[in-house]
């Protein structure tokens, strides 16, 4: 399991600036989150690597690295962290208990594929805030940009404003134009050639 790890203590990821946890980051990405192959898409395109976001953020370390350099994104007015699942699940749990360390309230909200078939039949889960508050979207990986628009679109229709959409890598494959035809602003951490890059530094042919 030790190899799985970074040498890195969790004290050190709390109390290094954000700049310094880019590179720690990319090295977890590494290890399996990023492959190389014949691979199908979410979208049904087909691709020459595959990344599972997953494996970064159901990692006790990558949990606590993207809640970080996330939160150092997320405008200051914004009330809540909201995102399509799965992906999106760890990454909204990781920015709000992040956030809660620097005395920042913010709500985290998943947002469901389909309506939840009894009860209440809610898109999103998490508590029910004003009318009009702020809400930042999180994704793991963007493609063609179809899932954090979905999630836009449940959050609109409940009435929240989306201020922002953040993800941890940008596939560079139509996701960020997407937004930007639907006035959203957009960032991510890292671009895939950020990924491939580290990718080959840590594997020399």
């Amino acid at each position: 399991m030790d190899e799985l790890l970074l040498n890195i203590s969790a004290s050190d990821l709390l109390g290094l600036e954000t700049a310094a946890l880019r590179s720690p980051l990319l090295d977890l990405f590494c290890r399996g989150a990023y492959q190389e192959g014949d691979f199908v898409l979410t979208s049904g395109q087909r691709s020459t690597y595959y990344i599972n976001g997953k494996l970064v953020t159901l990692h006790p370390q990558g949990a606590l690295l993207v809640g970080r350099l996330l939160l150092d994104l997320v405008p200051a007015e914004t009330t809540a962290v909201a995102g399509l699942t799965l992906g999106a699940d760890p990454l909204v749990t990781a920015v709000s208990l992040v956030g809660l360390y620097g005395k920042r309230y913010l709500f985290p909200l998943i947002i469901r594929k389909e309506a939840k078939g009894h009860g209440t039949r809610a898109y999103i889960e998490g508590l029910t805030l004003p009318p009009g508050s702020a809400v930042t979207v999180l994704e793991d990986v963007v493609t063609t940009g179809q899932s954090a628009l979905k999630a836009v679109d449940r959050l609109q229709s409940a009435g929240y404003q989306v201020n922002q959409i953040l993800a941890l890598v940008d596939r560079q494959q139509g996701g960020a134009e997407l937004y930007q035809s639907h006035s959203l602003p957009f960032k991510a951490l890292f671009t895939i050639q950020d990924i491939q890059a580290h990718w080959a530094a840590l594997n020399p042919a």
